[in-house]
């Protein structure tokens, strides 16, 4: 709990930040089943629904008092104003003067002109990737490979994973992402060069990862007939063997973490199609609606962003574990990984202060129910309170009904024990319980209730951005490492010394037993 020497003055006025410490001091004693047990009405009132979206907030740590002392936060801050700005293609991107309008993929919901032409590229650039997709559907390929790396990997390898169900069965997906030749190797192990084609995904077509990659497999295809790139740089791309007319857009004005949505969804359309890819984007495009327009009281993702504050701020609880109680979301945490760390990791603020207060948490997790054999233990008995995400799905895409019976028992156990604890004798068999956790619940996982859930994730961590703020959409924080390496390069190649003393002493080692 944060003292009252340290307010969180980058949250809001002085006034309201004494309530918020407020609530976190009166609830500092406060006990989940307590909150539940005094309010007959808590699990109905703490839920919301969006479409194929429900979810429970009731075993968070906080109260109806609370919930609006953090709805007059959102309004001090001009959240919804925020959101709204943000769809329209305001530059909220400050650092690099750009807007961040990947809501423009997915839907017109821009009411300015440069977010209504963005939305019209992105029409433009989807029909381009129809007419690939068709093309290779009539080609003989069987089996794509993916090579990208942050955005242009996560994303599109979740959602291929996540809807397999969907996949009619013509492509088998592979991704390459690490620079490690090892997975290169491994990926194109079995495969046939002659029925195989490659997708280069990197904004500038210089990303090195993605360029060593594609050498290898450019090489292994003998030319480039069956590459394919996306990329705003052609030309780069046409150097290395792609032809231009078999090379899709990216634009600046949208981040690689939030580019799943665009032409980097090539490899989704191939596995899911067309109409698969549409679905999903128009999920997404109805929870951008639900963002901007439902008040805040209402508005899922704002209730997630304040809640995820709340967790951070009031209660100082570093880490955020993602929970998915489904084998095809296996994916989900380390997608979020990248969206919550490289979006909220910033120590300082859009105008240059710090922020006062402690803001990205450390995203963890894994899938049910393989997790709780693993770090499950951690998470009911560790020293360190954990708050936890739970998705699961109602109806599932297969016929194995006591498999899946288990496996929501196993969801709602778990989100229970954690909240409730087990109190015993032996100290060594007591659970502590008041452990935080929202519940989310998919009606099915389909390519629209999983674009709308995407998308409320995306929305949460803006909103907390602008709680906090800083700026979501940039990320300079990885640029000096890669400079670094791109520095050492030639030490490791032996043609000259390191500078640093520890680094010259880890070549030595390395060249001692090459």
């Amino acid at each position: 709990m944060p003292s009252r020497r340290r307010r969180p003055e980058a949250l809001a006025g002085e006034a309201l930040v004494r309530q918020f410490l407020d609530h976190a001091e009166r609830l500092a004693g406060a006990r989940i089943p307590d909150l539940v047990a005094a309010d007959p009405a808590r699990a109905q009132a703490m839920a919301l629904r969006v479409g194929p979206v429900y979810a429970s907030f009731a075993r968070q740590r906080l109260d109806a008092p609370t919930l609006a002392t953090l709805g007059e936060l959102a309004g001090h801050v001009r959240l919804s104003l925020a959101l709204r700005a943000l769809v329209d293609g305001a530059e909220v991107n400050v650092s690099e003067g750009r807007p961040a309008l990947h809501t423009a993929l997915r839907s017109a919901i821009g009411r300015s002109e440069v977010a209504q032409r963005a939305h019209a590229d992105a029409l433009a650039a989807r029909e381009r990737m129809a007419g690939l997709v068709a093309s290779l559907r009539e080609s003989g390929v069987t089996d794509i490979v993916n090579i990208g790396i942050g955005g242009s990997d996560l994303g599109p390898r979740l959602v291929v994973d996540a809807l397999k169900d969907f996949n009619d069965g013509r492509f088998r997906l592979h991704f390459v992402s690490n620079v490690d030749g090892s997975e290169v190797q491994h990926a194109l192990r079995g495969l046939d060069p002659a029925r195989t084609a490659a997708i280069l995904v990197s904004k500038s077509f210089g990303t090195q990862e993605t360029l060593l990659n594609g050498e290898v497999v450019r090489d292994w295809l003998g030319g480039g007939e069956r590459l394919y790139a996306v990329s705003a740089n052609v030309a780069a791309a046409e150097a290395f063997g792609v032809a231009p007319e078999r090379v899709l857009p990216m634009w600046d004005w949208v981040g690689g973490r939030y580019s799943l949505w665009s032409a980097v969804g090539f490899a989704i359309a191939l596995a899911v199609g067309m109409d698969g890819f549409e679905a999903l984007l128009a999920g997404a495009g109805d929870m951008d609606a639900h963002a901007v327009e439902a008040p805040l009281e209402a508005n899922l993702p704002i209730r997630h962003a304040l809640v995820a504050v709340w967790n951070r701020n009031a209660l100082s609880l570093p880490t955020q574990a993602v929970l998915p109680y489904d084998q095809r979301l296996a994916h989900l945490p380390a997608y979020l990984q990248q969206l919550v760390m490289e979006s909220l990791g910033k120590s300082v603020r859009s105008d240059g202060r710090a922020p006062g207060v402690a803001t990205v948490p450390v995203v963890w997790g894994g899938a049910g129910t393989g997790a709780q054999h693993s770090f499950f233990q951690a998470l009911h008995q560790g020293t360190d309170v954990v708050p936890a995400d739970f998705i699961g799905v109602v109806r599932p895409a297969h016929a194995h009904r006591g498999n899946h019976e288990a496996l929501l028992a196993n969801l709602l156990a778990q989100a229970e024990a954690l909240g409730n604890g087990h109190a015993a004798e032996d100290p060594q068999k007591a659970y502590p319980g008041n452990r935080p956790s929202t519940l989310f619940l998919l009606d099915e996982l389909t390519p629209h209730s999983l674009g709308a859930l995407l998308a409320m994730y995306e929305h949460s961590v803006y909103a907390q951005s602008v709680l906090w703020g800083i700026n979501a959409f940039d990320q300079w924080g990885v640029e000096l490492g890669k400079r670094i390496a791109g520095e050492l390069l030639p030490a490791v190649r032996g043609e000259r010394e390191a500078d640093d003393a520890v680094t010259r002493a880890l070549l030595a080692e390395i060249r001692a037993h090459r």
